[in-house]
């Protein structure tokens, strides 16, 4: 691991401090964590971007998964 240095505003640093004693963990190890889903969903809204712009640059085709209409499940309301 490799030891960095940041600067963080005072009422987010307090508000860490709660959350790390209730959590039982340390600063380190939840802005780790806190970095990690950050760059997941950073990951996941890519993804979705992408996906967005692929149905706009090629949209679904008339007909195209009608044949899929009765393996759909949608539950009992």
């Amino acid at each position: 691991m490799k030891t960095i240095q940041m600067t963080i505003d005072e009422p987010l640093l307090r508000e860490v401090d709660q959350v790390i004693q209730t959590m039982e963990t340390n600063r380190s190890a939840f802005i780790r964590e806190a970095l990690k889903l950050s760059l997941q969903r950073y990951k996941i809204r890519k993804m979705e971007e992408q996906h967005a712009k692929g149905y706009a640059q090629y949209p679904v085709e008339k007909g195209e998964f009608d044949i899929w209409y009765d393996e759909q499940d949608w539950g009992t309301p």
